[in-house]
């Protein structure tokens, strides 16, 4: 039996939103923007989607701008906001590559967080100017689960840089998160459908009303010429239905993945009392973070070697940001929280979901404190010639 403990990545598809993708392939497969009927009847699909989508995230729906995910909502507001308006981005530390890379190429500022993964907000003010035409802080983390205040934050954007968007990126937020509440002082927010039981390759950015960007590409008209480009019609309709299904659970499943989630932590401490678990002081609170994510790190392994190791037990799991898979560098988020490269290098993320059950927790209880164990004994043994893979042969 697959223990798939990596719903950060990608959370299996709905059923409900499979249900609402395949007649759109099949029957109504019009082009949304003709003038036939199954033109209307695809356009009409577009319009109670941007309802549904509106409703979620606290907008309007003619805030709604459909696109192919996160990574490229991300880059409209950055790019689009810049393109629109000129001036200078800034970031956290620890945001997604979808947003600090298009604000260090831009030339933008990044801000720095504190130990614990907040922002630093003394920090951010201090690159809060005139001359900031963008903010953009993500509201909970996609590695560790963090989720940011975003209210405290955007008080500092209206007093130092009164110009400026404020943009998160919500991809991980949807499921846990009030995302309509958390977000209102928002102009702008990016979700993906795939984090939330939707399908890959299509998302949402909100544009509240009056706030300009400038398209990333053009020719079409589409989204009010904001993503020109025929719509992903079957995509955003089960985006839609996904998105409706998770809206309406999301507090029994926070409850219930919550204490899942807390047994898996506090098991592995248990067995292991010096793993250091991001973010939370041994004992302390977990209301900062998603209730789906145990970040953890382990000293003198490899993540590398203990995914390996998992994977031969049936347990998928992840070391950061899918996004970054295979990267020898430790995560830049751990780096930005002050964590020592040699914790970080032994980094573990289980991330828990809709169809996450009991047997999956006591299955990663049982495997990952032993292939730790295992690990710790071939450095102990071999400290000078250490090759992460044979530790997990024989």
């Amino acid at each position: 039996m697959v223990h798939y403990l990596d719903h950060a990545a990608s959370t299996p598809v709905r059923p409900e939103a499979i249900e609402a993708m395949v007649p759109l392939m099949t029957e109504n497969f019009g082009n949304p923007s003709g003038a036939h009927r199954l033109a209307r009847s695809a356009n009409r699909v577009l319009d109670e989607a941007r309802e549904t989508m509106a409703a979620a995230l606290g907008a309007k729906p003619g805030e709604i701008v459909f696109t192919s995910g996160g990574t490229e909502a991300d880059n409209i507001a950055v790019f689009g906001t810049l393109a629109a308006h000129g001036g200078v981005a800034v970031c956290a530390a620890t945001e997604h590559h979808a947003v600090l890379e298009p604000v260090e190429f831009s030339g933008g500022r990044v801000a720095s967080v504190l130990n614990n993964g907040f922002v630093d907000l003394d920090a951010l003010a201090e690159l809060l100017d005139s001359e900031v035409t963008l903010v953009s802080v993500m509201l909970a983390n996609n590695e560790t689960g963090i989720i940011q205040p975003l209210g405290p934050i955007a008080e500092l954007v209206r007093e130092h840089a009164p110009k400026a968007l404020l943009h998160t990126d919500a991809v991980q937020s949807l499921c846990w998160i009030d995302v309509a509440c958390a977000a209102a002082e928002a102009d702008l927010i990016s979700v993906s459908a795939h984090k939330f039981g939707g399908p890959k390759g299509v998302g949402a950015l909100v544009v509240r009303e009056g706030r300009t960007l400038s398209p990333l590409v053009r020719g079409g008209g589409q989204e009010k010429g904001r993503r020109n480009g025929t719509q992903n019609v079957p995509g955003i309709g089960a985006m839609a239905a996904a998105a409706a299904v998770t809206v309406a659970h999301r507090d029994e499943e926070c409850d219930r993945l919550g204490a899942m989630r807390d047994r898996l932590v506090d098991g592995l401490r248990a067995e292991l009392p010096d793993m250091v678990e991001s973010g939370v002081e041994p004992g302390g609170d977990r209301s900062a973070k998603t209730p789906n994510m145990c970040h953890v790190a382990f000293d003198g392994i490899e993540s590398e070697a203990l995914l390996f190791l998992l994977e031969k037990e049936d347990i998928l799991a992840s070391a950061a940001s899918s996004c970054s898979s295979g990267a020898q560098d430790p995560s830049h988020v751990l780096a930005a929280m002050g964590m020592s490269r040699s914790l970080a290098q032994g980094s573990l993320r289980l991330s828990l979901g809709y169809s996450s059950t009991d047997a999956d927790v006591d299955a990663a209880l049982t495997a990952v404190p032993a292939a730790v164990r295992r690990l710790r004994r071939f450095a102990e043994q071999e400290p000078s010639t250490l090759d992460p893979q044979e530790a997990t042969h024989g």
